[in-house]
């Protein structure tokens, strides 16, 4: 197909952060799978021209180029809606909107922009309802996966026992120091980790060469707070707020209590624990909401790692708890896996050697386009590309300016 690929090309926009999320999954993926890609970097182009002249491009590019499909991530609120429902609706162009954060930001976030695209990606299920308050048909329940044409497994020995890889947002320090106390060396990156943030190449390097890879559990924040003030990421919803909150947290002792923003925060004890009657964990069923999966859950395992994560919402769809990944609850489990799987490598490996082969097997983005695309009726989709030429031909990528 050709499609006119718009999302942000840069890590919150700013190219000396590297590429974004979107790009090392979406696009790479699209690209890699033979689709002739306009590439319409919206973050980049609105700060060189602004909304109203960024929109007014899209539209000259959506009529002059007459893609087959109108492929989105949004952000924010760069785009103009009528501009969407133009393209949508009087055009004739079939748009898809990827919606990453339906778990908390449907509310405030997508029952807005739903409505402007032919057709809507949801990771969520506890979403479903909610499309269809709207009286919204064309929504489409897909997942996060892995990018098996960047991430990859390597044959080298292993060089790390126990390492994570992400902010400290939240709890996350407390579980890393209650590690740590229990003797369990554990090395961390990430932006706010005295290590620093690492490149994306380093990060695949430590997923296939760590012999535990941690997948920690979102933080918690104060029910009646707007989630939509503090987004700050794709991946990490709420981040900016979280940060405040694990600021004030970090000096309150284990299960202690404190009031903050007209709220009271209690710190848990364990990373399973949450005052449900005063802090809420984002998207629970029934208002307050279970850990969300993120691409960790598909990109650890698809660089052959062994993946040791926190509970998340279905994820015993996805993998073999205790047979391609293994799954914690606390902190008492969580060191007592660390220290079994530490000393069990034959049993450990072939956890790892699992969840590798169910992930190429169902979980990359190239099983994932083709599930989208074939329910939204391109002809052809469940074959793109064949089994046999996978990988081998690129799409074509024009730079929209």
């Amino acid at each position: 197909m050709r499609i006119l690929y718009t999302a942000m090309k840069y890590d919150y926009g700013r190219p000396e952060q590297g590429f974004s999320f979107e790009h090392c999954n979406f696009y790479d993926s699209l690209v890699h799978m033979g689709h002739d890609i306009l590439y319409f970097d919206f973050m980049t182009m609105l700060k060189e021209r602004g909304r109203e002249s960024m929109n007014r491009r899209i539209a000259e590019v959506a009529k002059t180029e007459q893609p087959d499909l109108m492929f989105s991530v949004l952000f924010k609120d760069e785009l103009d809606p009528l501009t969407v429902r133009a393209l949508s609706h009087e055009r004739g162009v079939t748009t898809v909107n990827w919606f990453c954060d339906d778990h908390w930001r449907f509310d405030n976030f997508t029952c807005r922009w739903a409505p402007c695209f032919t057709w809507s990606v949801t990771t969520a299920a506890s979403a479903l309802p909610k499309y269809e308050s709207l009286k919204y048909r064309n929504v489409i329940k897909s997942q996060w996966a892995c990018n098996h044409f960047l991430y990859k497994k390597r044959e080298d020995d292993l060089r790390y026992d126990v390492t994570f890889v992400g902010q400290p947002h939240g709890n996350r320090r407390q579980v890393i120091k209650t590690l740590q106390d229990a003797g369990i060396n554990v090395l961390t990156w990430g932006n706010g980790w005295d290590s620093g943030r690492i490149s994306q190449e380093h990060m695949i390097d430590v997923f296939g060469r760590s012999r535990i890879n941690l997948n920690l559990a979102n933080s918690s924040v104060p029910v009646g707070e707007n989630p939509e003030r503090c987004h700050s990421s794709i991946m990490t919803p709420g981040y900016a707020f979280r940060r405040r909150v694990a600021k004030v947290l970090d000096r309150v002792p284990f299960g202690g209590q404190v009031k903050a923003w007209g709220k009271t925060l209690r710190r848990p004890t364990t990373t399973s624990e949450a005052d449900l009657s005063e802090t809420a964990v984002l998207d629970r069923p029934g208002g307050i909401y279970s850990e969300q999966i993120k691409g960790r859950n598909f990109e650890i395992p698809g660089c052959g790692g062994f993946l040791l994560t926190g509970g998340a919402d279905n994820i015993e769809e996805y993998y073999q708890d205790g047979r391609e990944v293994v799954i914690f609850h606390d902190d008492d489990e969580l060191i007592d896996k660390i220290r079994y799987y530490l000393a069990h490598d034959e049993e450990r490996s072939a956890i790892a050697q699992a969840g590798y082969e169910r992930t190429l097997r169902e979980h990359t983005y190239v099983h994932r386009f083709r599930e989208i695309f074939t329910t939204m009726g391109f002809s052809g989709a469940a074959s793109w590309p064949s089994e046999s030429g996978m990988g081998t031909r690129s799409g074509v990528t024009e730079e929209v300016t």
